[in-house]
């Protein structure tokens, strides 16, 4: 059986930047612009605040997981009210450990937090798809796999990017998949936790060349087409053939990245009767042609490599 979550991560080719354990004292706190990179944090002791932008802000407590597919706005805090509004600074201790707060006498906080890079041209396609937060509490795997990600990006071992990027895939894919004690916003997440909603989303990622109308999608998930449609929107947060022609999209870049086929035969692997007609909507949703789009990706490819 397909598995939509595990396509999306695995196109999505996550790499480590960094990830880093912060412990904290007293009060503080700290905001910063993520520029939409992935932001990951597991609490391991004490408790803190976090407030994305157009989000509430979150208590977090001991175990607790957050993912942020694509970060932009984030603000952080203890729980004790911060004096002023002056922002702190993290001060490095060496080793990956940074001390935030009161620099002196016994910490209340101990945080793993990293981030990583998603290597596909797609990636604000993909992450359409997925939540903009994750809160998962209690998940002691999440908080294993954390630690493994931060202990493998300090250390030069032998295929340490290899293990890197499996780790990570894993740790996306168990965060993304924790939906028991989940908070998630509208995204691919809330729709494969939706029994009836996860399959008609199965079938759209088993069979992309299916002609799919809303009314085949809804006998899929045995739900009256009007039913159907508005669970679909507030689950995912997108109306069932804009998914479908986003995933269609993201599976033919992949293809022409890869130069697997011609126009024609990649056109119809996802769903297409003709070469014109998938150019026009590949032109239409991506902004340039096909054709255009692979020798662009070509020519990015050969340049990387020199």
């Amino acid at each position: 059986m397909i598995d939509p979550l595990a396509e999306v991560v695995t196109l999505l080719q996550p790499t480590a930047r960094f990830s880093k354990q912060v412990v904290g004292a007293g009060p503080w706190q700290i905001r910063r612009s993520d520029a939409g990179q992935p932001f990951y944090c597991v609490v391991l002791e004490g408790g803190c605040r976090l407030t994305l932008d157009r989000h509430e802000t979150i208590v977090l407590q001991t175990g607790d997981f957050v993912l942020i597919p694509a970060a932009l706005g984030i603000a952080m805090s203890s729980l004790e009210p911060p004096t002023g509004t002056a922002d702190a600074m993290p001060v490095a201790l060496g080793q990956g450990l940074f001390r935030i707060g009161a620099q002196e006498g016994p910490t209340d906080l101990r945080i793993l937090a990293g981030h990583c890079s998603f290597g596909s041209p797609d990636v604000a396609l993909l992450v359409s798809l997925l939540p903009q937060l994750v809160h998962v509490r209690g998940e002691q795997r999440l908080a294993t796999l954390v630690q493994l990600v931060g202990d493998e990006s300090r250390e030069q071992r032998p295929a340490r990017e290899v293990v890197l990027a499996r780790l990570l895939e894993v740790l996306l894919i168990e965060a993304l998949r924790s939906t028991a004690g989940t908070t998630a916003s509208p995204g691919l997440v809330r729709g494969l936790a939706d029994v009836r909603l996860a399959a008609s989303i199965r079938a759209m990622h088993e069979q992309p060349t299916r002609a799919w109308t809303v009314v085949e999608l809804a006998k899929q998930a045995a739900l009256s087409r009007s039913s159907f449609f508005e669970r679909f929107n507030r689950a995912v947060g997108l109306a069932p053939m804009a998914y479908l022609l986003g995933w269609r999209m993201a599976l033919a870049k992949d293809l022409l990245r890869r130069n697997e086929g011609g126009i024609a035969e990649i056109a119809e692997r996802v769903g297409y009767g003709s070469a014109s007609t998938f150019s026009v909507a590949f032109t239409r949703y991506v902004g340039q042609p096909p054709t255009q789009y692979a020798r662009d990706q070509a020519i990015a490819a050969r340049t990387a490599i020199v």
